[in-house]
């Protein structure tokens, strides 16, 4: 959550830093709350002082001036009701104001472009070319059911819309790309692999953002209340919640692979067809913390190691930078990877790779000391896919297709799949 002093000693400036990501509900009123809290903390300041300084003229009058004494004493009487009075509304003000600032996004970083959605994301850099075909490409979904790996129709006999199954060699090949992925990030890039939860309480789910803003595209059950994933990025951020790290510890940076659950409440009747909106897909996830001077160079080297994944497999992909409008609600700045997918003549969104600043951090309590002795500081919070599995083979399938409907795989996934090509 944004810091609730530079709110209430900024609101201006918040209103103009928040204003690229288009209307917020809710911001007027965090911004009156902000200066009526402001104004409640000088008006119960002033009352202190006051009534400091007419208990040092109580003792002379009792003395001198017994009447006037008396007459101050009910003066003071008067006051101290007014500050019980003042400190119970400060109160409601800041649980207010607390209870506001869970539902403001965070403040986007200076280089961030305003816009409306993603249509107004800058492009940062295209690598690679698109594959060329003589015969017109296939989506994923029409190659998967003929090669036998893809069985849209049992996934919805067995669980509903949005859900799928992998057979034989599709199986195979997700769970070679999750071992590619992690073996990557944790030999060449320096990630510690950890194992987490599926699983988690609301306590994570706030520390991260999800909640309570977005818990109508949660998946969660009921007595005792747990919430499925969306994301690794939920738990591993939180395995430091309320606590603080040695700051000659950092950076650090975590790998993880999770299956992810989403209801996508938000996306009826949005790209419905093959592996792209799943209720229930698989991820590896890269989370890091970091000294506050240094996550923006730690932004591009994970953004970086991300890019790596695409890279080695050899699919064609572009990088843009997030505008307002399109900027998630705890990130300060995000880059998105988007894969060329010849089948379907689109870029699709495969990893986005984000900085959130101090926002998760506060609201998580996770914080660092830079020496023994030194106040604890917020550290910074860092996360990106690394890379979203589905979408992956997905874009292996498009890209390495062949006329005769048969798929070549990437040579790096062939140790670990054991097989180089589906047919």
């Amino acid at each position: 959550m944004l810091d609730q002093r530079l709110v209430t000693d900024n609101p201006e400036q918040i209103r103009d830093r928040l204003s690229i990501r288009g209307e917020i509900p809710g911001l007027d009123r965090l911004v009156e709350s902000g200066l009526r809290r402001r104004k409640l903390i000088r008006e119960v300041e002033d009352l202190r002082h006051e009534q400091k300084t007419a208990g040092s003229r109580m003792k002379d009058l009792m003395k001198s001036d017994p009447d006037a004494a008396a007459g101050l004493r009910a003066k003071l009487k008067e006051s101290s009701a007014r500050q019980k009075n003042l400190d119970a509304e400060l109160k409601q003000v800041e649980a207010e104001l607390q209870g506001l600032l869970l539902e403001i996004p965070n403040l986007p970083h200076e280089s961030v472009v305003p816009g409306a959605g993603e249509e107004d994301n800058p492009l940062v850099r295209s690598v690679g070319e698109p594959p060329a075909f003589a015969f017109t490409p296939k989506p994923h979904w029409e190659l998967g059911e003929a090669l036998g790996i893809l069985d849209f129709g049992r996934g919805v006999k067995l669980s509903g819309s949005r859900f799928t199954v992998m057979l034989d060699r599709g199986a195979r090949l997700e769970r070679a790309l999750i071992n590619f992925m992690l073996d990557l990030h944790i030999q060449q890039h320096g990630y510690t692999e950890v194992l987490t939860p599926f699983l988690v309480l609301r306590q994570s789910m706030e520390g991260t953002g999800q909640l309570p803003k977005f818990e109508e595209d949660a998946f969660k059950t009921a007595g005792p209340e747990y919430f499925l994933i969306p994301t690794a990025e939920v738990p591993v951020t939180n395995l430091h919640r309320d606590e603080i790290i040695e700051g000659e510890k950092l950076p650090i940076g975590y790998v993880a692979y999770s299956p992810c659950f989403r209801s996508e409440a938000g996306a009826h009747g949005k790209d419905t067809r093959g592996l792209t909106r799943l209720h229930q897909f698989n991820k590896v996830e890269m989370v890091k913390f970091t000294r506050p001077e240094d996550s923006w160079d730690e932004l591009e080297k994970l953004t970086g190691n991300a890019e790596e994944v695409l890279k080695r497999l050899g699919l064609h992909y572009r990088v843009v930078s997030l505008c307002g409008g399109d900027l998630g609600f705890s990130a300060a700045k995000t880059y998105d990877l988007e894969v060329w997918m010849p089948g379907q003549d689109r870029f699709r969104e495969i990893s986005s790779c984000s900085n959130f600043t101090d926002f998760q951090a506060r609201r998580a309590r996770i914080r660092f000391r830079r020496q023994k002795g030194d106040k604890p500081e917020l550290v910074h919070t860092l996360n990106g896919s690394g890379l979203a599995i589905g979408r992956t083979l997905a874009a292996i399938l498009e890209s390495f297709q062949r006329a005769d409907g048969s798929v070549k795989i990437p040579e790096p996934l062939v140790p670990y799949a054991g097989f180089a090509e589906i047919r």
